[in-house]
């Protein structure tokens, strides 16, 4: 067994914000190095695979070798000598031993500084408060450490798009534990919230959109300070990115209410990991509105929803109308760039109605809709005048033209006459 752990090569340094800038390619091994020579020599499934994954490392690109982290001493081809306890030979790290293994460095500013003056150290002291790292001083086996998140012996920069901790691939890095139902079994945790979340208008933003600001697992969780929301906070992890929404809520008659009933804001209405793209069907009181799931039809809240969707639907009605006649007479040919300018007025007054429907004021969302339905009725009136200028054009022209075949028609017959009388 001593043979088949010969020196564990490469590092095992992890930890998030490893050092700025993206990795090259695949970094050549250094010659002469026992771990390595030994771990790709013996083909052993247990032993080799690391050595093999190390070029693409950051560690080696920055000079950082098997010894580093594994201790033991990498010019001794001899095993009693290299895997020697008096050199520091550790061997393969125990499960609770890793973050502190990751430490030794990443928690050393003087060391990290020399790589990246930003860096921050405090990672493995964030860990500890984590619910992770709660459960690692507890003893639990299967808690996610370091290496969970960042793989190990093929530690990526954060910046590289393969890296599991890119934004694109971090729900997936969360997956492999908290999709596994098998896995996950005895922790009392929803596995079901990776399939939801990549349903969510957060996902499509992050993916299909390429808006690596969108929010993933750890935006809202945090990373190596995980903990899961509680219903006091969020509202605040949504705020965060939605901060006029959030000051909207707080000044609505929901604040109160919610908290009264122990109902946690944003997510009783949009949910928290399949949120959907909003709409303005979720408004009012037809069956598709999610006010309907607490107001009755003879409720205060019932008849203001109505009201609210009725000025959403008369806004949103009068910049598709307006948009739709602008389009038409500049497919005509018709100068309208001017009025489509203006129409974006209307179209700015939806977008602050709608992120205004939360502060639940009728009266001040109505004002709103009505200075966005001025302006888009004017711009339709102006569409309206573009096409009917097109319309005279198109008269006049055929009557110029109607006049001119007359007078050749008229030329010609003069002609003719001219000619009976000369013959």
């Amino acid at each position: 067994m001593r043979g088949a752990w010969l020196l564990l090569a490469p590092a095992l340094l992890a930890g998030s914000v490893l050092f700025a800038g993206s990795e090259a390619a695949a970094q050549k091994l250094p010659e002469g190095n026992a771990c390595i020579d030994c771990h790709q020599g013996i083909g052993d499934p247990r032993v080799t695979p690391p050595a093999e994954k190390f070029p693409q490392d950051i560690h080696l690109a920055k000079g950082i070798l098997c010894q580093d982290c594994h201790g033991g001493d990498p010019k001794n081809f001899d095993p009693q000598g290299s895997m020697n306890p008096a050199k520091g030979f550790i061997g393969k790290p125990k499960h609770q031993a890793i973050p502190q293994l990751c430490g030794k460095c990443h928690s050393n500013a003087t060391y990290m500084k020399k790589f990246n003056p930003t860096i921050r150290v405090d990672q493995v002291q964030e860990y500890f408060t984590s619910v992770h790292g709660k459960k690692l001083r507890e003893g639990d086996q299967k808690v996610a450490t370091c290496i969970s998140c960042h793989d190990v012996h093929k530690i990526r920069a954060i910046k590289d798009q393969q890296a599991w901790t890119y934004p694109v691939k971090v729900v997936d890095t969360c997956g492999r534990c908290h999709g596994d139902a098998k896995y996950m079994q005895g922790y009392k945790i929803a596995t079901d919230v990776v399939e939801k979340y990549k349903k969510s208008v957060h996902y499509e933003a992050l993916t299909k959109k390429g808006d690596l600001s969108a929010p993933t697992c750890n935006v809202c969780h945090g990373n190596h300070g995980a903990t899961p929301p509680g219903v006091d906070s969020v509202a605040n992890v949504c705020g965060t990115c939605h901060s006029l929404t959030a000051d909207f809520f707080n000044q609505s008659p929901h604040k109160k209410a919610f908290a009264a009933m122990g109902l946690a804001p944003c997510v009783t209405c949009h949910s928290n990991h399949d949120v959907m793209k909003p709409s303005d069907s979720m408004v009012g009181t037809d069956e598709k509105a999610v006010c309907v799931n607490c107001h009755d039809p003879k409720s205060a809240g019932f008849q203001k929803a109505a009201a609210i969707r009725k000025s959403l639907d008369e806004l949103r009605g009068a910049v598709q109308r307006a948009g739709a006649i602008l389009g038409r007479a500049e497919h005509a040919g018709m100068e309208v760039s001017q009025a489509k300018f203006e129409l974006r007025g209307a179209t700015d007054s939806l977008l602050k109605t709608r992120a205004t429907v939360h502060q639940f004021d009728p009266a001040a969302i109505k004002k709103l809709s009505d200075e966005g339905v001025q302006i888009a009725n004017k711009m339709y009136e102006k569409g309206v005048k573009a096409l009917e200028d097109l319309t005279f054009r198109h008269r006049g022209l055929w009557i110029s033209v109607g006049i001119i075949l007359v007078a050749i028609v008229g030329l010609v017959l003069k002609i003719r006459e001219i000619d009976r009388r000369q013959a």
